[in-house]
């Protein structure tokens, strides 16, 4: 069975090509990509739409959702950098206790 998942890819091309076409070699790297991850879409979008007001930060946030695999990468982005929860939460802008759960379900189970 074929996971449904947006084809982000195209989505942000056509953004760029729509909103600001002089930067289109500015984001290649992404484009060559067979498949972007949850990570490449969070930086692409900071990239192109930058920060924005409170309000829609907090919208943002409360939509945001995570695969295995990013959680992985953001817990193996932790150990490299020896940062703690709350260094980790405030560098990808999470809640501590979103990063204690992680650690609490990913780490113990890759140990097991």
């Amino acid at each position: 069975m074929q996971e449904l998942r947006p084809n982000y890819k195209k989505i942000f091309e056509d953004i760029i090509i729509k909103k600001c076409p002089e930067r289109l070699a500015e984001f290649n790297y992404y484009f060559q990509k067979e498949n972007l991850t949850i990570m490449d879409v969070i930086d692409l979008n900071d990239k192109i739409f930058g920060l924005t007001d409170k309000d829609t930060l907090n919208f943002n946030q409360q939509h945001k959702s995570y695969d295995r695999e990013t959680i992985l990468q953001i817990l193996a982005y932790q150990d490299k950098e020896k940062l703690n929860n709350i260094q980790l939460a405030n560098h990808f802008n999470l809640s501590r206790n979103t990063v204690a759960k992680w650690r609490k379900l990913y780490i113990k189970s890759m140990s097991t």
